[in-house]
């Protein structure tokens, strides 16, 4: 009995070390101050249940470097899991930090509590529309059910597959093209409105066009904002969608 609760907790710790990469530096896990602590907890109780829901595993050598080598195994699974997630999610910010240097937000960044860095104003509201549609729809579900299935399609001690480096670019082309698919319309309006005023530069050339752009532009951004986040929770949860995906296609 005693060899058989070592062999589960070994189990369970091996699993969670797969589970922990995503809920650690993965948004939208990120994007709450949540402590360290309870992210470790939350990770070993997941990691519990997928081990009583899973098929029986094979035994696990109670050897030191037997044991180093599964936990450095399943650290390199977990994190290119977890990548997938944080490759939408910068698509996301990368997006709406081209949005704030056409609109002119980039003079005022924001610092982010959670990071603790300077992050684009619209790139930021993008992450946590997208977080909001992660956690109202069946995302968190889903992701439960891809852990479990990853289990299945590479079990404790396997590596990562070998065409994970095409997987890989051919997502993030993939997911960059989404990504500013939903800031699209306001992209082009923007463009528009910096082509409207060099034509106006070039025919009075006495007006401060500059300054009266920043202006324009500005106002348009908050004009269309709401009409961007309404428009692209579609194309957002099909990025949701796709990361959740591309997570087992990586291992």
């Amino acid at each position: 009995m005693p060899s058989n609760i070592q062999q589960w907790l070994l189990t369970v710790l091996l699993v969670s070390v797969r589970i922990v990469p995503t809920l650690a530096f993965s948004p939208p896990f990120t994007l709450m101050r949540i402590p360290a602590t309870v992210r470790v907890l939350v990770s070993l109780t997941l990691a519990a249940s997928l081990v009583a829901a899973t098929p029986p595993m094979e035994s696990i050598g109670s050897s030191a470097i037997s044991l180093l080598v599964l936990l450095a195994g399943e650290l390199l699974i977990g994190i290119g899991m977890a990548l997938a997630l944080q490759l939408a999610f910068a698509a996301l910010l990368t997006a709406g930090r081209t949005i704030d240097l056409q609109a002119g937000y980039a003079f005022a960044l924001i610092a982010d509590p959670t990071s603790r860095t300077q992050m684009p104003l619209i790139g930021m509201m993008l992450a946590y529309a997208a977080a909001a549609i992660f956690f109202a729809t069946e995302a968190p579900s889903d992701l439960l059910a891809v852990w479990a299935l990853s289990l299945e399609k590479a079990p404790l001690g396997a590596a990562l597959g070998g065409d994970g480096l095409a997987v890989l670019s051919a997502y993030m082309s993939a997911v960059f093209v989404m990504a500013f698919g939903v800031g699209g319309l306001l992209l082009l309006v923007l463009f528009l409105i910096d082509l409207a005023i060099t034509l106006m530069s070039r025919t009075l050339p006495q007006m401060n066009v500059l300054f009266m752009g920043f202006q324009v532009k500005a106002l348009a951004t908050l004009i269309l904002l709401p009409a961007v986040f309404g428009g692209s929770a579609a194309l957002m949860l099909r990025m949701i969608r796709f990361a959740l995906e591309t997570m087992l296609d990586l291992i």
